[in-house]
């Protein structure tokens, strides 16, 4: 498999897992309902997890996952051969993931009353619409989430090279580290195809009662996270580059 079908399935498998719990929490009648941000967090944590494993064992050594993140390593390492089909497979990963989720959790959308919570299982929206203020913590969260996990990877942290096998769980206890101190504010999107796919979805799938998709908040967990993400690939170059 290539790097493309990596990234396809791969994304698939962190917004099952991840949109998935936001689903278990919000949803009315489920079973998870109001569990809380310490279990979305942590599911987040382990769909990236599982989201890495995946992209890796189908074809995608890198797995990025994150067009963000992909940006900010084809800058670290001057190597854009690969960007232009993961991003493709991530975008398409996240619509067939949201559509996994919305299929799952079926017969509670009728039960939801709230559009927003709906809304809210497909895509972020932020605690404070201060768009000035929401961008900037996209950026922050994307320049933390890029920079600590190529700093990690980098020789003057592993002078031999992270074990095979453990640098999924480093990055996912990263992200939930992100999610528990930065996502507050904003739902952490820190990643364009894990926002834009599933908001794409939303638009498109016969959810009940769905609401508006918030087409007027989608530019900023989009353009915040790649301005994170290139920033943080620049601040790595004289460090590890």
């Amino acid at each position: 498999m290539n790097i493309f079908i990596g990234e396809l399935l791969g994304t698939a498998a962190l917004i099952l897992f991840g949109n998935g719990v936001v689903a278990g929490v919000l949803l009315k009648d489920s079973k998870a309902e109001s569990a809380g941000w310490m279990v979305i967090t942590t599911g987040w944590a382990f769909a990236v997890l599982i989201g890495i494993i995946v992209a890796k064992a189908c074809g995608s050594q890198p797995a990025y996952l994150n067009p963000a993140f992909a940006i900010g390593m084809a800058i670290l390492h001057n190597n854009w051969t690969d960007i232009p089909q993961a991003v493709a497979g991530e975008m398409l990963g996240a619509i067939l993931g949201a559509t996994l989720v919305f299929l799952h959790y079926l017969p509670h959308w009728q039960r939801t009353p709230d559009p927003a919570i709906k809304r809210a299982a497909f895509c972020t929206e932020p605690a404070i619409r201060r768009p000035t203020a929401n961008f900037v913590s996209e950026v922050i969260g994307t320049f933390a989430l890029t920079f600590v996990a190529g700093a990690l990877f980098s020789r003057q942290v592993s002078p031999n090279g992270v074990p095979d096998g453990v640098g999924p769980y480093l990055v996912g206890v990263l992200v939930w580290g992100i999610g528990l101190s930065l996502g507050g504010t904003t739902g952490y999107a820190i990643n364009p195809a894990r926002d834009l796919g599933p908001r794409i979805a939303h638009a498109l799938l016969p959810i009940p009662g769905k609401g508006s998709s918030d087409w007027g908040y989608a530019a900023i967990p989009v353009l915040g996270p790649i301005v994170g993400g290139c920033l943080a690939g620049l601040a790595l170059l004289p460090i590890v580059g």
